[in-house]
């Protein structure tokens, strides 16, 4: 029964109380007429009434004798009243007072005091998380036990990690055998910390290690230790050991583990606030007095720079695994272990989609597999072919179209430009990365998107690599200032702009890539940096260089990218044309622009049978088929001129 359903029916039995205890507080039947006393002792005399029940002390409740009822309060006591009623021969009687019974005095008295402890009761469990246990019971431990043959998962399931599977590998070996590295005086480490980005498997791995070792596996987030009552995460934190002691061996896996091993000191509440009480509760756990043999605890995090030295040191999690982002053999395996499920055309190459997703985690690849069977759902196709795995990654990669978006032509145009100058300073710098695609249909919150893809996978660039981008980054807005004017320049580039100058930044300041200012870190506290202020440790004058230096990156690349473009117009105007009329170009497409040859149709477009015969001056289709071409032309013309034109900014450059 899930929670909503459980509050409903709660509500609905306090309702019902109420209701039922209000209803024997009111007296009193609705049938009964009221009747004023006046009237009362005029039907006496007239002999209408028939019965008189003194009910309560004034209250007369009787009937007329043809059958109605009624009630009647005397206002005084009417001694006369009596010998009247016998003298007209009505049936008088009383009624003996309800004597309740003491339970049920007891009840009334204390309904308000139950009902307050009832709802504080409920209050306490939601607050606690309810989960079935009872309102007292906060100092349990919320961690998930996972018994032997619930966990599937196998080191089979875990790609694109192999050294991380190999340091945990011996992990596996000691829980199934402990005596083979006891005999030799060797312990196993107590604690495992696997760090690295997020989506890069760690958990997975976690649970492949208890799928493989097959013993039980407590699931924990280091949030659930932290409660607003000081001592609660210290207590569940014993309950938690306590627990693991009965099923050892046993694994203790502690997901976002930084949440309650922070660094202590570091707030406003000293060393006794409940995040650090539980800190220390674990450190004691984990190596203090009492070992705890067969009993292993594996962390996960992304921070393990703010991580307790404490908490770091041998003894504890003196073993550091790092899961990073999967490399281009290990984007493959993972496509071949996501793929097990989908079925897949016949031309389907992972290794292929592998190398066009460089910086992609297990978690972005599970994520494309997933997208590319929802695009091939989408068209009823049987099978997940190559165009859905292309589909899938352009959506990832630069957001998903926005087809109801509607563009002026001026708009398309400058969209063109800015997107084409990119291109063209991309592919004739050096040591910059391909251009994959090139596209003026909006996607995410980019009205354009010029897409680079590596060769191969990189850890490092070099200097030339670096004002290679940046000039790169300014040729969208070199583009519009050399056609439309510097009237028509667009707020289109701020994007390109803060990442050009953040490039120049960090090579003057951290990367010490400037020869003027020399191989120092000129880095300091960000907020310091605000609005040009110097930092603490900068003088006025090496901030005033730095800010030369920063300059003197930015023009010269400037200079170079407008340069490129001016020598190359020719290719800027068709490639402007080409973005016009297929609105998305490829690679090969790109190349045909700069070897200024004919523009081959795109891919889809030969795959639907489509031609651009109709924009040809002559040859290939007939009158009949020009008309019709010109036709739907208009009819396209006349329904995007009538469509509402939403409000829109300027073209923005999603990241490459």
């Amino acid at each position: 029964m899930s929670d909503m359903a459980k509050n409903l029916i709660l509500w609905l039995v306090i309702a019902v109380v109420l209701m039922s205890v209000f209803q024997n507080f009111s007296g009193g039947d609705s049938n009964q007429d009221n009747m004023s006393y006046s009237v009362f002792l005029k039907n006496v005399d007239n002999g209408m009434v028939s019965s008189a029940n003194f009910d309560k002390e004034g209250v007369i409740v009787g009937s007329m004798r043809n059958g109605e009822k009624f009630t009647t309060v005397v206002p005084y006591l009417d001694m006369k009243l009596m010998d009247q009623l016998i003298e007209q021969g009505v049936d008088t009687s009383g009624v003996q007072p309800e004597e309740s019974s003491l339970l049920t005095s007891i009840f009334i008295s204390w309904f308000p005091m139950l009902l307050l402890i009832g709802v504080w009761i409920f209050f306490m469990r939601q607050m606690q998380g309810g989960g079935g246990k009872g309102a007292m019971s906060f100092g349990k431990s919320k961690a998930r036990l996972l018994g032997e043959d619930q966990i599937k998962t196998t080191f089979s399931d875990v790609a694109g990690c192999d050294e991380a599977k190999e340091d945990v590998t011996e992990l596996v070996d000691f829980l199934r055998d402990p005596s083979k590295f006891q005999k030799l005086g060797g312990k196993i480490p107590k604690g495992v910390l696997m760090v690295g980005p997020p989506g890069t498997g760690k958990t997975l791995l976690a649970k492949a290690i208890a799928g493989e070792a097959k013993v039980p596996f407590f699931s924990i987030s280091g949030s659930d230790f932290v409660e607003m009552f000081v001592g609660v995460g210290a207590s569940r934190v014993r309950d938690m050991f306590d627990q693991a002691k009965k099923s050892a061996p046993c694994i203790i896996f502690i997901d976002e583990i930084d949440a309650v091993g922070r660094k202590r000191g570091a707030g406003h509440g000293g060393g006794h606030d409940e995040r650090e009480q539980t800190l220390n509760q674990m450190l004691v756990e984990m190596d203090g007095f009492e070992g705890h043999e067969g009993i292993i605890v594996i962390a996960a995090t992304n921070r393990p720079d703010v991580l307790d030295p404490a908490l770091l040191r041998p003894g504890r999690f003196d073993r550091q695994v790092m899961v990073g982002l999967p490399d281009i053999r290990g984007r493959e395996q993972i496509l071949k272990v996501h793929m097990r499920k989908v079925p897949l055309g016949d031309n389907v190459e992972a290794s292929l989609i592998a190398r066009g997703t460089p910086g992609f985690s297990g978690a972005d690849l599970a994520n494309l597999v997933n997208e590319a069977a929802l695009f091939a759902a989408r068209n009823d196709k049987r099978v997940v072919s190559m165009d859905e795995f292309d589909k899938a990654k352009d959506k990832i990669m630069m957001g998903s179209e926005r087809k109801t978006m509607v563009m002026s032509e001026e708009e398309k145009t400058n969209t063109a430009y800015h997107e084409a100058g990119h291109a063209i300073v991309g592919r004739l710098v050096p040591k910059h990365d391909p251009v994959y695609k090139v596209s003026i249909i909006p996607r995410g919150r980019a009205l354009g998107v010029t897409m680079y893809l590596p060769e191969q996978d990189k850890y490092s660039s070099s200097r030339e690599e670096l004002e290679s981008r940046i000039a790169t980054l300014f040729g969208g807005r070199i583009a519009e200032e050399i056609t439309l004017g510097e009237a028509g320049v667009t707020t289109g580039a701020s994007n390109d702009i803060e990442r050009a100058t953040d490039i120049a930044r960090k090579m003057v300041t951290q990367w010490g890539l400037s020869p003027k200012m020399g191989p120092i870190n000129y880095k300091d506290d960000e907020n310091e940096m605000f609005m040009g202020a110097a930092p603490s440790h900068m003088s006025a004058e090496t901030s005033r260089d730095i800010d030369a230096e920063i300059r003197l990156l930015i023009d010269r690349n400037y200079a170079l990218a407008e340069k490129l473009l001016k020598e190359n117009m020719d290719i800027l105007e068709a490639m402007k044309d080409a973005l016009m009329k297929y609105e998305t170009i490829d690679a090969k497409q790109i190349d045909d622009l700069m070897n200024r040859v004919e523009v081959r149709l795109p891919a889809d477009w030969v795959r639907d049978g489509k031609t651009d015969d109709s924009d040809k001056p002559s040859g290939g289709a007939t009158t009949a088929d020009k008309d019709a071409a010109a036709d739907k032309k208009d009819s396209k013309k006349e329904v995007s001129k009538d469509t509402p034109k939403p409000d829109v900014g300027n073209p923005e450059d999603a990241p490459s």
